[in-house]
């Protein structure tokens, strides 16, 4: 397919994902410049269709790119009022209080909001700037330059048989040339994934590390709403089994955001994330809150974890990787909105003198410098030793020393442990299943708790099936002949849209993969043990289309 001649269109600057990174960068270009062709590729049917966020919005990304954000009606209104850090057992909780927690760690002045409602918003006012935004176009392949360089992306493929072969109504899709490409593709995108390998870009860095992330919308019972409140958990149901937490949101019109992250460096392969979420909703603090509610949408998603030592280097020739493509997160504020807006304004900047200077196709160094010591940098080398804490001794060791951490870095801009390394790869981080006991989940109930599949059609999630199986499995014969005896093939617990399953035949076992159900959360692409699957876009348009996630 890559040989075919296709149709081509010249950009200023191409750019790959309506997320908050990528409308970003395309709000600042115009910003700079009205004369600059700009373009964003969206692979969801519509901007927001594909964008999931707990989310606490830091402002100081929206307030360095548009000031006036609020005279503009940004969908950003619920200012948090209470927030709340619970510990939970089984059977009850403890509240830590907040005056021990670093300041970075207040959230008071932030938003409770949609990231998906705010990307719309961004997206009407880039497009009033006279940006171009393409959605339902997936950018499914990389162009090379003849030196090399990234020069364009491959968007718009459409009408594949299931073998691969062009369909009938088969449309070829376009290459979209820039001076400059930009990848906001999210957590692990396909193509930034390339660009990495290819360029030897992680090297000298730590590997990343993720977390899935899983979120329900629930209309609740007006007398338990209480506008403005965020409260986050840890411990129970979890314990030692896996690093992780929850979210409880209240925004307005009596929902709330319940959310519950896993961190995908667990050892126990037996270990079913989904099912933690839906056993978290049975805490008795959490089913009270949520009893004679309504359960409205449903969503999951990774989310970067690895923080500063896991960010690899962001520019190739002729590219830039932006916010979660070069995984910006700051895991204990648990927010990464802010910074993937920074990164896109930064980018934008860079891009802009590059092409004042008469440049094109070449290292955007300018921007690799900004984030090493901008403020996205301020941001995250605060907390850099958190997540390696908490992945070597643990959640309590995390909160305290951790917290002691962030306290000399936020007092005197130092650590007493320098700067701790993340150690292996989520994926071998999985361990044997014999070495470690099956886990006993309760059946869903149907009222707090819910089968995957039932979730799943609340995330609008609908694929043509017709079409190529984007999930690239790189040796069919590793999910039963190495997984399964190995591992107990994961991949039927680790996918929180049951995607995979083992299903018994006359013939012995065999591997299903029902990409119909994907979510695009890329979490095969990240924990399988044997690094078998390969995450690739589906035609555009397709996945999930979450309303105000």
């Amino acid at each position: 397919m890559s040989e075919m001649t296709r149709e081509s269109m010249e950009y200023d600057v191409v750019i790959v994902g309506a997320g908050p990174a990528g409308l970003s960068a395309a709000i600042r270009l115009k910003q700079l410049d009205a004369d600059l062709n700009v373009v964003v590729l969206e692979k969801g049917s519509e901007v927001g269709a594909h964008i999931l966020s707990g989310a606490v919005l830091d402002p100081c990304g929206l307030d360095a790119l548009m000031p006036d954000w609020r005279e503009r009606g940004a969908p950003i209104k619920t200012e948090v009022k209470r927030d709340n850090f619970y510990i939970l057992g089984e059977g009850g909780q403890v509240r830590i209080p907040n005056w021990p927690m670093p300041p970075l760690m207040n959230n008071h002045g932030k938003y409770i909001v949609s990231m998906a409602n705010v990307c719309r918003w961004m997206a009407g006012e880039a497009e009033a700037l006279g940006v171009e935004i393409f959605p339902g176009f997936a950018a499914s392949e990389l162009v090379y330059g003849d030196k090399g360089e990234v020069k364009g992306v491959v968007a718009g493929v459409m009408g594949l048989n299931a073998d691969g072969t062009p369909g009938p109504n088969y449309e070829p899709g376009m290459e979209l040339h820039g001076k400059y490409v930009f990848l906001s593709e999210g957590v692990r995108g396909s193509l930034a994934k390339e660009v990495i390998a290819k360029f030897d870009l992680s090297k000298g860095h730590c590997p990343q590390k993720f977390g899935l992330g899983m979120k329900e919308i629930w209309e609740i019972d007006p007398a338990k709403h209480r506008e403005g409140t965020v409260t986050h958990t840890s411990g129970w149901p979890l314990g030692k089994n896996a690093g992780g937490g929850s979210f409880i949101y209240h925004l307005e019109n009596n929902q709330v955001y319940v959310g519950f992250v896993v961190h995908l460096n667990y050892e126990n392969p037996h270990l079913y994330p989904y099912m933690e979420f839906q056993r978290f909703k049975h805490h008795p603090m959490v089913a009270e809150l949520l009893k004679g509610g309504k359960r409205e949408a449903y969503g999951a998603r990774a989310i970067s974890e690895g923080g500063w030592q896991s960010i690899p280097k962001v520019v190739a020739p002729g590219v830039a990787l932006l916010g979660c493509s070069a995984g910006l997160v700051n895991v204990p504020r648990i927010k990464g909105n802010h910074n993937a807006m920074l990164s896109g304004k930064a980018a934008a900047e860079a891009a802009f003198e590059a092409m004042k200077a008469g440049r094109s196709g070449d290292e955007l160094a300018a921007y690799e410098a900004d984030l090493r010591s901008g403020p996205i940098a301020k941001d995250l080398k605060k907390v850099r030793n958190v997540k390696p804490m908490w992945s070597r001794w643990g959640f309590l060791a995390s909160l305290t020393l951790g917290g002691f951490d962030m306290w000399t870095n936020n007092l005197f801009g130092l650590s007493l442990f320098g700067t701790l390394k993340h150690r292996k790869s989520d994926a071998a981080a999985t361990g044997e299943a014999s070495k470690f006991p099956k886990i006993d989940y309760p059946k869903p109930d149907g009222v707090l708790s819910f089968d995957r599949l039932t979730n799943v059609s609340f995330s609008a999630t609908n694929h043509e099936e017709s079409q190529p199986c984007h999930l690239k499995l790189k040796d069919p014969t590793v999910p039963i002949k190495v997984n399964l005896p190995k591992y107990d093939e994961p991949a039927q617990r680790y996918c929180p849209a049951g995607v995979y399953e083992v299903l018994e035949g006359d013939g012995g076992p065999r591997f299903q993969i029902n990409f119909q159900n994907c979510v695009h959360c890329k979490t095969c692409d990240i924990k399988d043990p044997s690094q078998n699957i390969n995450w690739t876009t589906p035609q555009g348009g397709d996945g999930p289309n979450y309303p105000n996630m």
